[in-house]
């Protein structure tokens, strides 16, 4: 991964032709132009669903991040940060109220790009937020979290250690 990243962070993925993608929607973008079965690239949905991920990935994540370390964040209070964070989650949960998906009756992009970091914000403290007024957000949410997809995804492996030659991926 360093070798082949400047950032030095996951995600990174290096294509045939040897160019890196290390943003994630970046790698999701280009892996769903080689197959998207599922159709989570509806092109009716683009703009909505840029605009979304763009909130997700700016102002959200700005507040998510100090509420999840609002120790290194004192300026104010981790019921503060959660506050502005609060203001996307009841941007989704009137989206949901009436919709099982972000931008209608099917899965797409948006919902992909967007629930880890509502998986995130959920187990920063986990009995407040199924006690939070957002019920078709937790519904929501719970749909990915026992999804197979989601358990293929997310497989344990164990820690790799230095030296230890066994192959994770046979």
């Amino acid at each position: 991964m360093l070798a082949i990243s400047v950032s030095a962070t996951v995600p990174v993925l290096q294509l045939p032709d040897q160019s890196v993608l290390n943003e994630s929607l970046d790698i999701m973008h280009w892996a769903l132009a080689q197959s998207d079965p599922d159709q989570w690239l509806d092109s009716s949905k683009n703009v909505q669903s840029a605009d979304l991920i763009a909130e997700n990935d700016g102002s959200f994540k700005a507040h998510l991040d100090r509420y999840k370390y609002w120790d290194r964040y004192p300026a104010e209070s981790q019921q503060d940060y959660r506050g502005g964070a609060e203001v996307f989650i009841k941007k989704l949960e009137t989206l949901l109220e009436d919709n099982p998906y972000l931008l209608g009756q099917t899965v797409g992009i948006a919902d992909i790009a967007i629930f880890p970091f509502i998986r995130q914000f959920a187990f920063v403290d986990k009995d407040w937020f199924d006690r939070a007024p957002y019920p078709a957000l937790q519904q929501w949410l719970a749909g990915f979290l026992s999804s197979p997809l989601f358990a293929q995804a997310m497989v344990k492996y164990p820690v790799w250690q230095e030296g230890d030659e066994t192959l994770l991926f046979p």
